[in-house]
């Protein structure tokens, strides 16, 4: 199989060749597309990972096709289902740990290298924003570890703001911008369609350090301003729960020059990281993995750092659900422990057979990984309903595997997505491959198995989990199916597509233009 680094270089001499026959500088194409001449350099010369949409934004500035699987709005899969799964995965590093890491490297005056980062357009879209604004980021050691260096200034007059837009991670500049400016704005956060998803929690919790948004004066911007006050511990408690919010506050209080506590925080794997991380450049933060953490801040963070983050869990429940659905008996290796225990105890529940090893250490030698071995077993409903809690509960973004699962099952299974306002909906979509799944309201569903499955030619919803949950359910349904619009896919999975080939499944890439 080709190496990242190949492909690239490849794809860069196609750009480089496709630019040459229209008479194109550097410096043209890339004012064509917004970017810089230098970035244009880079990925010519193999050295930068293009993602999807930069990729077809160069293919229509050439008007040429750079690859037959590249553009973000058209591309899909066929895929050829009813069969079984055989062999073993591991388990990638974490996609939302990823995101809050580089946002917080914008706390460190040195280089920061993240080891083996995912390669995911959600990453790719953040390092866009940060190069835009003078980080210069370099993929190293075999394209597997990100080298961040950051300016003696941010170039914030220079933000790409249609690549802030497509992530709803530029919420998290907000912490570590309000030490650099007294006044900047933002782009309003993107991402998945799953409601509104109020940014209020950051605001209630940023106003604590002096940050004052003004989301009025210009469409479009979050107009902010930095009041200074002299420094005094203070306590602050988070009126959400949420992952994004308590890395905010984490970062706003990384350089906050005092005892901060946070009241309310989130405990979840990708806010660890974040901790972790900021303790290697000197941070003291007390609480890890509690819902109250106590920061120390640093007066400066200048620190040349390297940290690996912790794997996914959420790719590890991922596989999890490809096996159970198909009857496969596969082994998922490398699987956070300690952010899946209540999914395997449902398993358990509804009659799933494993195979756990021993625990053993991340890279990062804080995350517990283990081994699991599916075993073919037949399922039932569980009891009671399925539901997700903040960590250390059933994760929010586990639960729309189980829609998939609970359709394999005998019985009915009621699942409760009280978090977003549409992603249950999203899961209404299975019935287009024949599964029963009845809508009660904007949050909850009953899915009745077991299934029998058909094929279909659908587009994946615009949102992460459900369409991985339609994906993974065609490789279920006996014959060809066609998934199109598959971005939001390549947004957060790093080359899944091939790694569920690896285990035997029958997936073929396919493109329109």
């Amino acid at each position: 199989m080709m190496k990242q680094a190949d492909y690239m270089v490849e794809i860069g001499e196609l750009i480089a060749m496709a630019r040459s026959r229209q008479n194109m500088t550097q410096a043209e194409l890339a004012k064509k597309i917004g970017t810089s001449q230098s970035a244009i350099n880079r990925i010519e010369h193999g050295k930068q990972n293009a993602s999807l949409e930069i990729i077809s934004k160069i293919g229509k500035a050439l008007r040429t096709q750079i690859v037959t699987v590249g553009d973000s709005g058209t591309s899909g899969y066929r895929i050829r289902g009813g069969k079984t799964l055989h062999g073993s995965v591991s388990v990638n590093t974490s996609k939302n740990a990823a995101v809050g890491l580089l946002c917080a490297s914008l706390l460190n005056e040195k280089r920061t290298t993240l080891v083996h980062l995912a390669h995911i357009e959600e990453v790719y879209r953040i390092i866009e924003v940060l190069e835009s604004i003078g980080v210069e980021t370099k993929w190293i050691n075999n394209n597997r570890d990100l080298r961040i260096t950051p300016p003696k200034r941010l170039a914030l007059e220079n933000l790409n703001i249609e690549a802030a837009r497509r992530t709803r991670s530029i919420i998290m500049f907000m912490g570590p911008l309000l030490h650099h400016y007294k006044e900047f704005r933002l782009p309003y956060a993107g991402g998945c369609s799953l409601g509104s998803r109020t940014v209020e929690p950051h605001l209630h919790a940023l106003k604590e350090f002096g940050l004052e948004v003004d989301s009025k004066k210009e469409s479009g911007f979050y107009l902010a301003s930095v009041k200074e006050f002299k420094p005094v511990d203070k306590k602050i408690v988070l009126i959400e729960r949420g992952d994004t919010v308590t890395e905010n506050a984490l970062m706003a209080a990384a350089l906050y020059p005092g005892k901060t506590t946070i009241v309310g925080a989130s405990p979840n794997y990708m806010v660890q990281d974040v901790c972790y991380y900021l303790q290697k450049l000197g941070v003291q933060i007390e609480g890890v993995g509690t819902t109250n953490l106590v920061v120390h801040g640093a007066k400066k963070i200048s620190k040349e750092v390297s940290y690996a983050p912790g794997e996914d869990p959420i790719e590890a429940m991922s596989f999890i659900a490809a096996g159970i659905a198909t009857k496969s008996e596969i082994e998922i290796k490398r699987v956070p422990i300690e952010f899946l225990e209540i999914e395997l105890e449902v398993l358990r529940s509804m009659g799933q057979k494993m195979k756990v090893s021993d625990e053993y250490f991340a890279e990062n030698g804080r995350t517990r990984l283990v081994d699991i071995g599916l075993k073919k077993s037949d399922l039932h409903a569980p009891i009671d309903k399925i539901h997700p809690m903040p960590f250390p509960g059933l994760n929010i973004d586990s639960l729309p595997f189980f829609s998939l699962i609970a359709a394999t099952a005998d019985g009915r299974t009621m699942i409760h997505d009280w978090v977003f306002e549409n992603r249950a909906i999203y899961s209404t979509e299975l019935s287009n491959l024949n599964a029963k799944v009845e809508l009660l309201d904007a949050h909850r569903i009953f899915v009745t198995g077991p299934t029998n499955w058909r094929p279909a030619e659908m587009m994946a919803p615009p949102a992460l989990r459900p369409a991985v949950v339609i994906m993974l359910a065609m490789l279920v349904a006996p014959g060809e199916s066609v998934l199109r619009n598959i971005y939001s896919i390549a947004r957060g999975y790093e080359d899944f597509a091939n790694r569920l080939k690896s285990l035997g499944a029958d997936i073929e890439p396919l493109s329109e233009i």
